[in-house]
């Protein structure tokens, strides 16, 4: 039997590596290590921040070491799972799906969609355990004829305990990851190897026959890259396999109020979205805003706070080295006309313009390196990787969804899977 090495434990690879052990041998490597959810007392770390030790994102790892954040030059926040799961398990769990942009390249991934709803727990319970405030925003968005619609979660929210830690890992299983799906790949005979960091596939003759990690060589007949959007492109890259120089992230920004007992910090993240053109609109306490940018100053239970996600434009790039992002006129411009939106939101839910602050822009979607084109819409393979090679993670991405991407990052990488069961079984 063919052995399948996947790399990576988030929604691409534990997507694919479920659907294809038993028909080859799948090994998982995944670099970081088991994922433990944060655990430290809010009220303990809000005297911390008090004292000012709290000054730069990167500190976050020291309190929460499955979070790893990067800044750009231009010091925008880059954020990303480290660990078993990968970013899922510090994702909202959002289940939306997206692939109107896909379907127009001649992807069709209708199958798949299916598959996972039958697989997956997806919910829209979570709104009888909404708080106050979240009602209140809800219906001023209604009010506002913006549409606001309850966003699909991945998960059983019977047991949401309504600590609104979801991006800090669930302590509680009503938030899925991606865990869940490994664990299944591993009851059906796959091997999971945590702590094994990929450098880069062996390429010999136009074929991989394997990868090279820091605990040694592992020989495969193929290989699957799903480490996601800032891991994937710098394997390929020590590799010898170019990517192309784009990258769009998805950027984040939270415009937030003082507004007591708003208890946000204990409501799920992003209950609800508000759709526009380039960007959604969502209730979220924003974790990194409140730790380390200064005008986050009162209280998480006093703090009031809505998030625009922005569909950025791909300029951008990755190397070795260095993430090169910058925001362009118009993605600036957007996201300005989401600022002016959720300044009005606020203002019609009693809360004074002056009163009212920016957090700090952070980004945790990057993808769009080795994008899908119409002529991939069969193959799920671009020309320029090895025959054996795959890869399954949103780093094909044509664009930028300015939305959570997990579902539909699934959705392709058992389209992948799919494709090398053809190929090569």
């Amino acid at each position: 039997m063919k052995k399948v090495i996947v790399v990576g434990s988030g929604a691409g690879g534990a997507a694919a590596a479920s659907m294809l052990q038993g028909k080859f041998n799948v090994t998982i490597l995944e670099a970081g290590r088991e994922f433990k959810p944060f655990s430290f007392s809010l009220s303990v770390l809000e005297k911390l921040k008090k004292t000012g030790l709290f000054f730069d994102e990167r500190e976050i790892r020291l309190l929460f070491p499955s979070m790893r954040v990067r800044k750009t030059e231009n010091k925008m926040v880059l954020v990303n799972g480290v660990g078993l799961g990968g970013t899922t398990t510090i994702s909202a769990g959002n289940a939306l799906r997206l692939d109107k942009g896909l379907n127009m390249l001649g992807i069709e991934l209708e199958e798949e969609f299916r598959e996972l709803y039958e697989e997956i727990p997806i919910t829209y319970d979570h709104q009888n355990k909404w708080r106050d405030t979240t009602k209140k925003l809800f219906e001023i968005c209604r009010e506002m004829e913006l549409d606001p619609k309850p966003i699909p979660k991945l998960g059983d929210y019977r047991n949401c305990t309504g600590c609104g830690r979801c991006v800090l890992g669930c302590r509680y299983g009503a938030k899925w990851d991606s865990r869940q799906m490994v664990a299944a790949a591993q009851d059906a005979g796959a091997e999971l190897i945590t702590g094994c960091k990929v450098l880069k596939v062996v390429v010999e003759k136009e074929y991989a026959k394997g990868v090279h990690t820091n605990k040694g060589f592992y020989p495969a007949d193929i290989v699957i890259l799903a480490a996601g959007g800032f891991s994937t492109p710098v394997i390929l890259q020590n590799s010898g396999i170019g990517c192309e120089s784009r990258l769009f992230v998805d950027p984040v920004l939270c415009i937030a109020a003082e507004y007591k007992g708003s208890l946000q910090n204990k409501e799920l993240s992003m209950p609800f979205a508000v759709q526009r053109e380039h960007y959604i609109l969502s209730p979220y306490f924003d974790y990194l805003s409140f730790f380390f940018n200064k005008s986050w100053r009162y209280l998480a239970s006093d703090t009031l706070s809505l998030m625009i996600k922005l569909a950025d434009s791909s300029t951008g790039s990755i190397d070795k080295n260095n993430i090169d992002k910058t925001l362009t006129g118009i993605d600036k411009e957007r996201l300005q006309e989401g600022v002016g939106i959720c300044r009005e939101i606020l203002d019609n839910f009693g809360i004074k313009k002056d009163d009212i602050f920016l957090g700090t822009i952070n980004a945790g979607h990057p993808g769009g390196m080795l994008p899908l084109t119409s002529k991939e819409a069969e193959t799920f393979h671009n020309p320029r990787l090895p025959e054996n090679l795959y890869v399954a993670d949103a780093t094909l991405f044509p664009e930028s969804l300015g939305n959570p991407p997990i579902l539909t990052i699934m959705a392709m990488a058992r389209k992948a899977a799919k494709i090398i069961i053809e190929r090569f079984d």
